[in-house]
């Protein structure tokens, strides 16, 4: 079943904090561990995405393996083409960490089909559909590149998808490149 049929999702983050972030389809919600009672105590009720973004999060390591229109959409994020002004580049390698900080302070998490993985590396059934979900619920928008990640009809429990997540405004960009959707592993077999 596509994504937008999910009645719940979330993750917890683990550092100087410990956090619980989750939706039923109501919002999305934050909830920190309080250590001295250990409970989760609600500290980000209804929480919202900032509309424009403040940080990039891609790896770039896989640069040299992306298609020109993806390496011309990453310079239009740090700002190189002179349309816009810079994200931040801030990327630590956790999908979760890394979603979780521009959640709140608002961005851009990318992870690009390259040429090593046509397909996208992350699995759309437990890693994009949750946090597209959540992202949703909290004003912003996930993409493959040409479709809304809760819109994509799975083919297979692991199947893997690119995924451009966060800002609203950051994420209608991806649009203006061209990028296309991977083809699923039904439209691989036949071609």
């Amino acid at each position: 079943q596509p994504g937008r049929r999910q009645v719940a999702a979330g993750y917890v983050i683990y550092g100087s904090s410990t956090m619980l972030v989750y939706t039923t389809g109501q919002g999305a919600h934050g909830f920190t561990l309080d250590p001295s009672i250990g409970e989760f105590l609600l500290t980000h009720q209804n929480i919202k995405i900032p509309e424009n973004g403040r940080y990039l999060s891609v790896n770039d390591a896989y640069e040299q393996d992306w298609p020109e229109s993806t390496r011309a959409l990453m310079r239009r994020y740090r700002g190189l083409d002179g349309v816009r002004a810079p994200l931040n580049v801030r990327y630590v390698g956790s999908l979760v960490a890394d979603f979780h900080r521009n959640l709140l302070g608002g961005g851009v998490f990318a992870y690009p089909s390259n040429k090593k993985s046509p397909s996208g590396k992350l699995r759309l059934l437990y890693e994009a559909n949750p946090l597209a979900f959540i992202v949703e619920q909290a004003g912003g928008l996930a993409t493959d590149g040409g479709r809304r990640i809760l819109d994509i009809e799975p083919t297979a429990l692991h199947q893997r998808t690119p995924l451009y997540i966060g800002s609203k405004c950051e994420v209608e960009t991806v649009a203006e490149f061209g990028l296309e959707s991977p083809p699923t592993s039904v439209e691989r077999r036949k071609s």
